[in-house]
């Protein structure tokens, strides 16, 4: 595994995957759109610091456009592929589905193709933890079935694990799954609550704050999330015999397909991540009450067991510690602009 694509390159996680993986002595393959999602400036500066890496070349593409997608896979000898680059976002969905349409399936599905043709020998992608939707049986295992989306962004990820699975049983094309829980850290999306906090708490303008501030997350670093991807890179997923087609169970497969959850296992409450953050900012925030936003759950909870057993990491970065990461992070980058 010496040659590692990884989309979404210049975005939050690629970002720092792309950087662990290139500190490792990986040759990473970065590919990134640069769309307009969020401040293209943020995305710029990731990619400068990854470009100043020997073993670091950069395509601009998007995985929605097969041809220049197919013409990389043709150049380029991949062992694997990391596919980091998706339109995320749950509230986004609510106001331009095409977007997801375009880049998280007809993208998705391109990738699939170009692995399946070329013999990439692992295909590794995102999903997210908005897959478990109504569940509200906590905490959320890969065991459990994970068919009542509350968003259409939740919808398009778990399309990616139900094509993906369709590839790995026809192809035989090793496949697996992440799902994400609440990713933050240095470098972050600035359409992410704990970066808007941070934001507004500075500039003296309100915050709001849903469900009445009767929500919960399973705030998960992105080292933490890092981590387990670059170990579970090599761990190439075999069909399983425990497979019962008559007792189906989510977790396992009769084709080379996994997928696991990667979460901090520690639920917070939103106004304690909010205490956390002024404190760290020496600064209290105007809070603005609301109601549940459409789309949204109010709460999540990882069962990572089966990812300890493969991998031997946890992820346990506490949240005192990665907000006072991010915080130092945030007032380097953004205070000399503003000064």
């Amino acid at each position: 595994m010496d040659n590692i694509l990884v989309t979404g390159s210049a975005g939050f996680i690629g970002f720092h995957l792309s950087r662990l993986l290139l500190e490792t002595g990986y040759r990473v393959i970065g590919l990134d759109s640069f769309n307009s999602y969020y401040d293209l400036a943020l995305k710029k500066s990731r990619s400068r610091i990854l470009s100043e890496y020997g073993n670091f070349k950069e395509y601009r593409s998007d995985i929605a456009t097969r041809k220049e997608i197919g013409s990389i896979f043709d150049d380029e000898r991949i062992d694997c592929v990391v596919n980091l680059a998706a339109q995320a976002g749950v509230r986004y969905s609510l106001e331009y589905p095409e977007e997801y349409s375009r880049s998280n399936m007809v993208g998705f599905l391109n990738l699939l193709e170009e692995c399946r043709f070329h013999h990439v020998r692992h295909f590794i992608y995102a999903s997210t933890s908005s897959v478990y939707g109504a569940n509200r049986c906590q905490p959320y295992s890969t065991s459990q079935v994970a068919e009542h989306p509350l968003s259409l962004y939740a919808a398009s990820k778990k399309s990616n694990e139900l094509m993906a699975h369709s590839y790995s049983h026809l192809f035989q094309l090793p496949t697996t799954g992440l799902r994400f829980f609440t990713v933050y850290g240095p470098w972050g999306r600035p359409d992410m609550a704990y970066f808007k906090f941070t934001k507004a708490i500075l500039g003296k303008q309100p915050i709001e704050v849903y469900n009445q501030g009767e929500m919960w997350r399973d705030f998960t670093y992105v080292s933490d999330i890092v981590e387990s991807i670059k170990r579970l890179i090599p761990i190439i997923p075999k069909g399983s015999s425990l497979f019962d087609p008559n007792n189906p169970n989510p977790s396992i497969s009769s084709a080379p397909y996994k997928i696991y959850n990667i979460g901090n296992s520690r639920p917070v409450k939103l106004l304690d991540m909010i205490e956390i953050l002024e404190d760290k900012l020496g600064m209290k925030a105007q809070k603005n009450m609301m109601d549940m936003q459409l789309g949204d759950v109010p709460s999540t909870y990882a069962d990572v067991e089966d990812l300890v057993q493969v991998t031997g990491f946890r992820p346990q970065t506490s949240l005192e510690d990665g907000i006072s990461s991010f915080v130092d992070w945030y007032l380097t980058y953004y205070r000399p602009q503003d000064e």
